[in-house]
């Protein structure tokens, strides 16, 4: 069940941010901190809004039979890695200020670790000794 929570909360978060490049990207860009870039640019948010918009509904999709969605759940754990990682560089080299990527960092850190310790086991996979015992 928590899984499931977890996976709408995903999907929620996905559908905001896709609206929000979409509709408004500059004010967005704006409002977190960033450089307000040329015009040009909301061409390439838009597309990147189209991922996070089909990806947010996905969620809903797959909290509603996770174990028949794994692929899916391990794909959204492998794009929260890439965040982490691009956030990491650029913050490290000084691009982007700990105060812009601090929270999408730790939000892509809480991500990936909450799906991967909450992933479906695939088929045919033993479960923990911990949770062998335990029942």
């Amino acid at each position: 069940m928590k899984l499931k929570i977890f996976l709408m909360i995903v999907g929620v978060a996905q559908i905001i941010l896709g609206i929000a490049y979409l509709v408004f990207p500059h004010e967005l860009l704006h409002a977190m901190g960033h450089t307000v870039p040329m015009d040009d640019i909301n061409y390439p948010l838009g597309m990147l809004a189209a991922r996070f918009l089909a990806y947010g509904a996905g969620m809903f999709a797959i909290a509603k039979a996770p174990d028949q969605h794994r692929f899916w759940i391990v794909n959204m754990i492998f794009i929260q890695i890439i965040d982490l990682a691009v956030g990491i560089f650029y913050t490290l080299s000084g691009t982007v200020a700990l105060s812009l990527s601090g929270f999408p960092m730790f939000n892509a850190m809480l991500i990936v670790t909450l799906l991967w310790v909450w992933r479906p086991q695939q088929p045919g996979a033993q479960e923990p000794r911990s949770n062998r015992c335990a029942r």
